[in-house]
């Protein structure tokens, strides 16, 4: 029997984007701060987190943020738009547990036909607010 991976996808400008905190004026630092309270999250955060391997996708103007130091974070950088890269990460895990947290209605489409789960940007907004 094959061990699942557990996954969760992070649709980063997405996610940054639920909050009108200013975000818009420097990307890439939005970026950075929510890779840092991604990384903070550890085990400790609600069970659809806890112990999952954490992919984050940035694209745009977020693409050059830099990411906290460690191996908790994947980083992939979208040679295009940012969802077809959320789309490709699902794509490469297929047998995986993925979770994508984005809020936008056609993305979540195009990767629960893939056999991920999704959740939107709010909830994990909670959990990192906790």
């Amino acid at each position: 029997m094959t061990t699942r991976d557990a996954v969760l996808v992070v649709d980063v400008a997405n996610v940054v984007g639920a909050r009108p905190d200013g975000w818009w004026k420097d990307r890439a630092g939005a970026a950075e701060r929510l890779m840092v309270q991604l990384v903070g999250l550890g085990d400790g955060a609600d069970p659809d987190v806890a112990g999952r391997r954490v992919v984050v996708v940035l694209e745009g103007r977020a693409v050059d943020a830099s990411p906290p130091p460690g191996d908790r974070l994947q980083v992939v950088r979208a040679p295009r738009d940012g969802d077809s890269a959320v789309v490709d990460v699902v794509a490469a895990h297929p047998d995986d547990d993925v979770l994508v947290v984005t809020s936008d209605r056609g993305l979540r489409e195009r990767v629960e036909a893939l056999g991920a789960r999704t959740r939107g940007a709010g909830w994990l907004r909670e959990i990192i607010d906790r």
